[in-house]
């Protein structure tokens, strides 16, 4: 069975012209007046209008589960940051664990207030140190959580 496009999920264009073979984010799905599902991607700066046939699925929007596994992962790798100051080895754990159980609340600005605390704080970890492998996992997860938040809530 084909997957369903949904709002969040990044689509190719499959329709010949303008936009063939280009990548966007879905932003929005309604239906015409026959029914007909219309699909609203943003490619780069602007928003196109596609029926549902011409779009081919490339990767589907992380789900719930999908999120709450990466905060573990992230929780995981937090142990092998060495440069935080105390009171972030203390806070930072702490806030990817309110975050886990927030997510399922789907709260928005709890969410992106825990989020934006989280990622500030990563940043400012970032900036002593770069180079440890453990930043691509970090910064991969980070993305998927962005991600559901920006398109889920």
């Amino acid at each position: 069975m084909k997957d369903k496009i949904e709002k969040g999920d990044i689509v190719l264009v499959n329709k010949s012209g303008k936009y063939h073979n280009q990548v966007g984010e879905v932003s929005a799905v309604d239906y015409n007046i026959f029914f007909v599902k219309i699909v609203i991607v943003k490619l780069g700066n602007q928003e196109e209008t596609f029926e549902e046939k011409d779009l081919q699925l490339q990767t589907k929007k992380p789900s719930l589960e999908e999120v709450i596994a990466s905060i573990d992962k992230i929780l995981e790798e937090v142990e092998q940051i060495s440069n935080l100051p105390t009171q972030e080895q203390v806070e930072l754990p702490n806030r990817l664990k309110y975050l886990k159980l927030d997510i399922p609340k789907l709260d928005k600005q709890l969410i992106q207030k825990n989020f934006d605390s989280i990622d500030k704080i990563f940043a400012a970890a970032r900036e002593i140190d770069s180079s440890a492998s453990f930043w691509q996992e970090i910064d991969s997860n980070l993305e998927k959580i962005s991600w559901w938040i920006r398109t889920s809530l």
